[in-house]
């Protein structure tokens, strides 16, 4: 194997691809990148956890056809430090025991495992296809990724429940995630040839990798999955991943239907005011109490060791008085998906779930759950 690439081709490929590779392995090949220089100037590279695989082209100009796997943080960070608009020059030698990475004056050699040891991800059947615009599909896990629970023993939480919605004829693609202290569910227009597919949970993990991906991609990306297994491919990149195998609750019951104490205010200004006021309480609970009457909402919070903190604000209100409390870190995640200028929450009482609408994206819905304070 013998071939030249530009290090930002290279660079950006790797990136997506080392950050597959756990850190700690105890299988050696599984802290590799599988390096492939094809008959078509490409180079191909591929990384698994066995949970999840991602496979990327870059263009190289390959003089010589082959294949490798050699450490991928450490080829990611030796690229990441040679100098910018560099070429690189990656060829086996010592019968393909060795890599040798040549760039200006810097030369390297990494040593290699076999090819043949690399792990392949079996797809399965995948029997369900449609095509979903990278930018719907970055709305899709931003407005819901940052509610997927990190608690290891409730699983079936630890993603993106996908899902078709609604009614026949009114049906939509659905995206929901709980950690079951916030809720968020977004829908847009269902793709073609989604009409049947089954509910899935896509991992974390998966999510965030495909959400590197899709950065700065303005194409299609195709979809296809069953039961078991999920594949978005685009832009010359392929990401292979596992299902959750679980049910995700009924979401349905947890979303307030009769919250009948509406309150607005300006997103821009309740985020500021909300980011201030939380500094002063503790770290652990990060609690801040919102108190509303007539048309002013009070943020306050208080700490036994650092003292108290209270900014008042404008709000569209004209009920009976509410206190309620909230994990500040919960609300600032909340608003930051928001992209009207103004927040709208809706109210039962200080005990009961809130639902917090976007006046600029009707198809988003969060629930947030109060806390004592």
């Amino acid at each position: 194997m013998k071939l030249t690439i530009e290090r930002s081709a290279l660079l950006k490929s790797l990136g997506h691809v080392q950050s597959v590779v756990e850190k700690r392995n105890t299988i050696p090949i599984l802290s590799n990148v599988r390096l492939d220089a094809g008959e078509d100037d490409k180079l191909h590279l591929t990384a698994t956890d066995m949970d999840l695989a991602v496979i990327e082209a870059a263009p190289a100009n390959v003089a010589q056809t082959g294949a490798t796997t050699t450490s991928a943080h450490m080829l990611y960070d030796i690229v990441r430090k040679l100098a910018e608009g560099a070429e690189v020059e990656l060829s086996l030698i010592e019968d393909g025991g060795k890599l040798e990475i040549r760039s200006g004056r810097s030369r390297f050699t990494l040593t290699c495992l076999p090819v043949e040891d690399f792990p392949v991800m079996a797809e399965g059947d995948l029997g369900h296809r449609f095509a979903l615009s990278a930018a719907d599909l970055r709305r899709l896990i931003d407005k819901t990724g940052f509610a997927i629970s990190t608690e290891e023993t409730r699983y079936y939480l630890n993603g993106i429940y996908v899902h078709v919605a609604g009614d026949e004829g009114a049906q939509c693609l659905r995206a929901v995630a709980t950690d079951g202290h916030r809720l968020a569910r977004v829908d847009t227009a269902l793709p073609a040839g989604a009409e049947n597919i089954p509910g899935v949970i896509v991992p974390r993990k998966t999510v965030n990798e495909l959400r590197k991906l899709i950065e700065e991609s303005d194409g299609e990306v195709m979809v296809a999955l069953s039961d078991s297994k999920v594949r978005f491919a685009l832009d010359g990149a392929i990401l292979t991943s596992k299902l959750i195998d679980g049910s995700f609750p009924d979401y349905e019951r947890v979303i307030p239907s009769a919250n009948d104490k509406i309150m607005t205010v300006d997103n821009k200004a309740f985020t500021q005011a909300v980011d201030r006021v939380s500094t002063i309480s503790t770290e652990k609970s990060r609690a801040i109490k919102i108190t509303i009457e007539d048309s002013q909402m009070t943020l306050s919070a208080t700490s036994p060791d650092a003292g108290a903190a209270t900014e008042e604000l404008e709000a569209k209100y004209n009920l009976e008085k509410i206190e309620i409390g909230f994990n500040s870190r919960y609300v600032l995640d909340m608003a930051k998906q928001i992209a009207g200028e103004t927040i709208e929450f809706r109210l039962a009482d200080s005990a009961s779930p809130t639902l917090v609408r976007d006046s600029e994206d009707e198809d988003a819905v969060y629930v947030i759950m109060p806390m004592r304070v």
